[in-house]
């Protein structure tokens, strides 16, 4: 214990601002700590972060797509309705911490809600007691202990043989580290990742490629047959004769630079070309379905990944408007939902975090739409006109 509160002291000059747990990171980021098999169904989080987000195009843009369109949307803060141009949470969410600003930030987090299910953020205290900094720590070292009851006890963040507890408040549950999470129907702690639930399509939209990739490697084509038509007494190769043809093979005519290139054949060889059955050709068409499937899962129209095939909207606006109603939206509500209960309370009542849907491109049209509704419905008064559209009363306006 000692020789931890020793190593803490060492950060101890930034005017104890730091991340509780940055001083277990130092020179220790090649430690990998994974759920456990059953939190993921035989899925680890390295695998899903390995085969699903780090190998796989389609569930990489998916994630990528998600975490950027979400993090660029700015946040608002009313107080009694009244919306503030300035306050110390605009401040903390602009520039979170010293390496991260809010783009940032939000995209870490984001990212690791749809790769892992789950995602943290910790708040770090001034001298002075109020919020000065807030860190999104990695899914996959985080633990949450229970107490007999089952209720959370306290979120251990392991790294290296090395642990620092956040504490939760047994009464009101409240923490110094924000859980955000996805529905689990079998978990009652973690949340399911949508990159687990297209688990067995990024396996086999893999395997496409690779298969596909062993392809190029050997001219894009079925190699063929070589036949030997041996003389009388001679009903085969030799094993010298049949390695010397194996290496001029690889040498002269396998690989993309040889492709279409003539071969020259000897010794009563004959060349005998195959092809692909139709039957085999339909991975092409598989390698599309996993791909469509993988979209699915997170949310996102196939067509705004350029997946072929798919022709579920008439054009790419209309596609772009569903992703942000049908999954972008909610996901941000989620969010902010839970600031709005973990961080505002922080600096007193009545205030509310919200997402500007006006600063949304892709929802212009709709908000457009909603102006001249509103604006045409003379049966409403100005105050009421201002609500439904997310203004506050015209006097607190002025």
């Amino acid at each position: 214990m000692k020789s931890f509160e020793k190593l803490a002291g060492l950060f101890a000059r930034r005017e104890q601002k730091a991340s509780a747990v940055s001083h277990l990171q130092r020179g220790s980021e090649t430690v990998w700590l994974g759920l456990g098999d059953a939190r993921w169904s035989n899925r680890t989080y390295r695998s899903l972060a390995e085969e699903g987000y780090k190998k796989n195009v389609v569930a990489h843009r998916s994630v990528k797509l998600l975490a950027e369109s979400a993090a660029s949307v700015p946040l608002v803060l009313f107080r009694d309705g009244r919306r503030l141009d300035h306050h110390p949470v605009l401040d903390l969410l602009a520039r979170p911490n010293p390496m991260q600003g809010r783009m940032t930030f939000f995209e870490s987090l984001f990212s690791f809600l749809n790769i892992a299910g789950n995602s943290y953020v910790e708040l770090v205290r001034g001298a002075d007691g109020q919020p000065s900094e807030l860190y999104v720590l990695r899914a996959d070292r985080i633990r949450l202990d229970q107490d007999r009851s089952g209720w959370p006890k306290a979120y251990v963040y392991s790294l290296g043989g090395r642990e620092h507890v956040f504490p939760v408040d047994p009464v009101e549950g409240k923490s110094s580290l924000l859980h955000l999470k996805y529905f689990h129907p079998l978990d009652d702690l973690y949340g399911l990742s949508p990159l687990e639930a297209a688990a067995m399509a990024v396996d086999v939209h893999n395997a496409a490629s690779a298969w596909n990739k062993a392809l190029f490697d050997n001219a894009a084509r079925p190699s063929g047959a070589l036949v030997f038509e041996g003389r009388e007494g001679q009903d085969s190769l030799s094993g010298e004769q049949f390695d010397r043809l194996k290496d001029e093979l690889a040498d002269s005519y396998q690989g993309a630079r040889n492709a279409g290139r003539p071969m020259l054949l000897e010794g009563g060889l004959k060349w005998q070309k195959l092809a692909f059955s139709p039957a085999d050709m339909d991975f092409i068409n598989g390698k599309h379905v996993s791909a469509r499937e993988i979209a699915l899962a997170f949310g996102i129209p196939p067509m705004l990944l350029g997946i072929p095939g798919d022709n579920t909207y008439s054009n790419f606006q209309e596609a772009n408007r569903a992703l942000w109603r049908l999954t972008l939206l909610p996901m941000l509500e989620r969010v902010v939902s839970s600031l709005n209960g973990w961080l505002c309370p922080e600096y007193g009542p009545d205030l509310r975090l919200a997402f500007d849907q006006d600063a949304i491109p892709a929802l212009s049209h709709d908000r457009q739409l909603l102006w001249e509704r509103v604006g045409a419905a003379d049966f409403l008064t100005v105050d009421e006109k201002r609500a439904a559209v997310g203004l506050g009363p015209l006097e607190q306006a002025e």
